[in-house]
């Protein structure tokens, strides 16, 4: 079967995933004729997750658009906020991303993560049952055709990481309402109820506490308590300019 070449331009937010030679501009390349757009784009190295319109030639295709010798390709970034159909948002994450798991569960927002490598079959499989987004910097992983959804972490900085989520997906935020251990979500407690997880100290200079309901830890405004005020502040500070 005869090749057929095609023009292809990556937008700048997504030219980290290709190759450096095609990172300027649009640059020619040789297809097949019987695979997909889809397919030429992920062997360009860009995961489908982060992509948005394909246009060809002016007009937007579908990732299942075979190219034709001579067209021109524009492959653009998904839309912020990204919107996620048929289902509450809510998240997965792998193993490397447990900060931002617990940074998004102090904010209220539902994000499932395991401490331990369950494997990438087994984070997508877990994305599909329970119709999660899966959260990575695993492009591997995010080419896996069983995920719900998907999206990659382009930061290594937790901070960075954070804001970048919460723009992309615009979560609803309920701060203090979330177990950062678990995910469950948290009831108001007695310091009697919590008394066997308290020190002598925490007895004595704490009175308003907090209890997960699934795992059963406890909540107070310990020492650490104003660096997690900040991060949740930044946060509900960055949905309001947003809006």
């Amino acid at each position: 079967m005869n090749a057929t070449e095609i023009r292809v331009e990556i937008a700048p937010e997504l030219t980290l995933f290709v190759p450096h030679a095609r990172r300027a501009g649009a640059t020619a390349l040789a297809v097949d004729g019987v695979s997909t757009l889809g397919h030429v784009v992920e062997s360009l190295g860009v995961p489908l997750t982060e992509v948005g319109a394909l246009l060809v030639d002016g007009r937007e295709v579908r990732v299942s658009h075979i190219p034709a010798d001579g067209e021109s390709v524009a492959v653009h970034p998904v839309a912020r906020p990204q919107l996620v159909p048929g289902a509450p948002l809510r998240f997965i994450l792998d193993v490397h991303l447990g900060t931002l798991a617990r940074r998004l569960r102090l904010l209220g927002v539902d994000a499932a993560y395991e401490s331990t490598d369950i494997g990438d079959p087994a984070l997508a499989a877990r994305s599909a049952a329970q119709q999660r987004v899966m959260l990575s910097r695993d492009r591997g992983l995010l080419r896996r055709r069983e995920l719900w959804a998907g999206a990659y972490i382009y930061s290594t900085d937790p901070e960075q990481q954070l804001r970048d989520v919460l723009d992309r997906f615009a979560p609803e935020l309920l701060p203090w309402t979330r177990c950062t251990a678990c995910n469950g979500l948290l009831k108001k407690a007695t310091k009697d109820e919590v008394a066997d997880q308290l020190r002598h100290g925490t007895q004595k200079s704490y009175d308003v506490f907090a209890q997960c309901r699934s795992c059963g830890r406890a909540y107070w405004k310990g020492a650490h308590h104003e660096q997690l005020v900040a991060i949740v502040e930044d946060a509900l500070s960055m949905r309001a300019q947003g809006n």
